[in-house]
């Protein structure tokens, strides 16, 4: 193993220690980035999520309207069937 003077060998790790010190500083701006690119996805899909309840809420809403007006209009007609006399096979009303 070769080795050098004091002086090369602490500039050598003077070096590998700045070459360190540049990656890491990338990898905390990856994470950064990452991190707000990951705010805004869930921004995002919180409010996509939101959307869609206040959709389906509507469209049940439209569909319980839909029974009411429904089951109203059923029992209106089974009110005036039940309240006219019903006539037998020979022309008489039925009591």
């Amino acid at each position: 193993m070769k080795e050098g003077s004091l002086e090369e060998r602490v500039a050598r790790i003077e070096g590998i220690l700045e070459q360190v010190d540049k990656r890491l500083n990338h990898l905390e701006s990856e994470i950064r980035d990452l991190r707000v690119e990951i705010r805004d996805l869930r921004a995002y899909v919180e409010g996509e999520i939101k959307g869609l309840g206040n959709g389906i809420m509507g469209e049940i809403g439209g569909l319980r309207r839909d029974l009411n007006n429904g089951f109203l209009w059923i029992l209106g007609v089974l009110i005036l069937k039940l309240s006219k006399p019903r006539l037998s096979r020979r022309g008489r009303a039925y009591t």
